[in-house]
């Protein structure tokens, strides 16, 4: 088994090891005793592996109550929380009790905002089955629902208490959604880890990709927990990408959009001369290699009033992350008045 120990406000660990999915309970007994545990997945995942976990949880002792949700981006919403809140309330959860996210980036955000405000905040567990939650959102305690005006606008800081990865997961995964994971791979690649992107343009061990990025995730997080500072590297990407999925009522995954995001903020930064050309070249070729889109219907006109929704915004100014050569990326703080002049370049074909 690899651990990575992450020290924040909480301390947990994240595990990753094939099989972990029939051993969650005696996992999850080494950070809490047994209690009524609810665990929330969406219906294909549950389909997959609610039995396994649930069997496993009942034999170390816990009571087990299930809530499941449809698979989507739709389900990351106020409505479905309230749902949440009230089937806990129920189901008279407790202090002392627990809520075990089971499936992707959907699942993870909607389960920790729960426990973040429930009772004024109780403990939760990740058990990701994505790639993409694996490697980014089940750690480091970021926790939200969307809102009609923007993604992730309502959400709390709230760290689990333990992060169990099963790698044997990834093997039903179909294929569109892998790949929605390798985009965040690829962020951690040209944000600071030029190995990772040697490693993905070659043979690898997936365990060993992801014990990468959650080792690279944990070490910003335990510099900036509450996304002041250098956790804003995490962003590369993200604020064009949440622009693409809010126009296209996310019928655009997350991952595909943060592929997008990546190739526009960096033409955008070579033709402003912050980039080299050559950086470019080689975020296309993996892109490409992991089936993920690389261009957008949609202006910079339309991305341009997304980021004025975006929570990264501060007052007249927001930070973005400017990759400069690959594998190195800056953070640059702009105003707004000033951001289309320096976006629009990224549609510049000539």
């Amino acid at each position: 088994m690899k651990t990575v120990t992450v020290h924040a406000s909480k301390q947990y660990e994240v595990r990753i090891e094939d099989g972990l999915l029939q051993k969650a309970g005696q996992q999850i007994l080494t950070v809490s005793k047994a209690c009524s545990a609810v665990l929330v997945s969406d219906e294909t995942v549950f389909s997959l592996y609610g039995a396994t976990v649930q069997k496993s949880l009942q034999d170390a002792g816990f009571t087990v109550h299930t809530f499941t949700i449809k698979p989507g981006e739709a389900s990351k919403s106020t409505a479905t929380l309230v749902k949440l809140w009230e089937f806990l309330a129920a189901c008279n959860i407790t202090r002392s009790d627990l809520l075990i996210a089971l499936g992707g980036g959907v699942v993870g955000d909607l389960t920790g905002f729960a426990a973040a405000t429930f009772l004024r905040g109780i403990d939760f567990v990740q058990i990701p089955t994505t790639l993409l939650a694996m490697v980014d959102s089940s750690v480091g305690g970021k926790t939200a629902v969307d809102l009609q005006h923007g993604k992730n606008l309502a959400g709390a800081f709230h760290q689990p208490s333990l992060v169990l990865c099963d790698p044997t997961a990834l093997q039903t995964l179909p294929e569109e959604i892998f790949s929605d994971g390798m985009a965040e791979v690829i962020k951690y690649g040209f944000i600071n880890r030029p190995e990772l992107i040697s490693m993905l343009e070659n043979q690898y061990d997936i365990t060993d990709i992801i014990t990468l990025c959650v080792e690279d995730k944990r070490d910003i997080v335990e510099q900036d927990e509450r996304d002041n500072g250098c956790r804003q590297f995490l962003n590369l990407g993200h604020t064009l990408a949440h622009g693409i999925e809010l126009q296209s009522d996310y019928t655009v995954s997350h991952g595909s959009a943060v592929a997008i995001g990546m190739v526009l903020i960096t033409k955008a930064a070579i033709k402003n001369n912050l980039c080299t050309a050559e950086t470019l070249d080689v975020l296309l070729q993996l892109l490409n290699q992991y089936n993920l889109p690389t261009e957008t219907q949609f202006t910079c006109e339309q991305l341009f009033e997304a980021t004025l929704e975006d929570k990264k915004r501060k007052g007249d100014f927001i930070t973005l992350v400017i990759p400069t050569v690959t594998g190195k990326s800056e953070l640059k703080k702009f105003a707004i008045n000033d951001l289309p002049a320096f976006l629009i370049k990224a549609w510049d074909n000539t």
